[in-house]
């Protein structure tokens, strides 16, 4: 039978970390499993991944450790593409050629960064991180290379 201070243990620990990086849930060097000795800690939260597709501009702020942003871009029309000159231009994304980070990537039509997108300029290497920078950069890539 669970008395009350087991059950406000269990639930002060699990609450809000659905993605947690501690390290309480590996076992030891011997394989035996680790006891719980303490409950999750707020700097152990970890968050899900921001797929950024294609699409109406729509982005979240969110608030990291010590007080710093990231802008996750989750849908984005435009990207900023530079040449082999340095001249950078905001272009339209059409679609995405190819994500090496992930094959389930190119279906879906993920950005991270170097997947190949096509622009009218061109096949440009995105060098950004959509993600957590808030923005698609990329450079051109030569004609040849697609």
């Amino acid at each position: 039978m669970l008395s009350f201070g087991s059950l406000i243990e269990i639930s002060r620990g699990d609450v809000g970390l659905s993605v947690w990086h501690g390290d309480q849930h590996k076992r030891k060097a011997s394989g035996g499993r680790k006891r719980r000795y303490r409950v999750k800690r707020r700097y152990e939260k970890g968050s899900f991944p921001t797929e950024t597709t294609s699409g109406k501009l729509k982005r979240k702020v969110s608030r990291t450790r010590g007080g710093n942003k990231k802008v996750r871009l989750f849908r984005v029309k435009h990207a900023n593409i530079s040449d082999s000159s340095g001249k950078t231009q905001k272009v339209e994304i059409l679609r995405v050629i190819r994500n090496p980070a992930n094959v389930d990537y190119d279906r879906r039509g993920v950005i991270t960064k170097g997947t190949i997108i096509e622009t009218p300029l061109g096949t440009a290497r995105v060098t950004s991180r959509p993600g957590q920078n808030g923005a698609v950069n990329a450079i051109l890539s030569p004609k040849e290379t697609v």
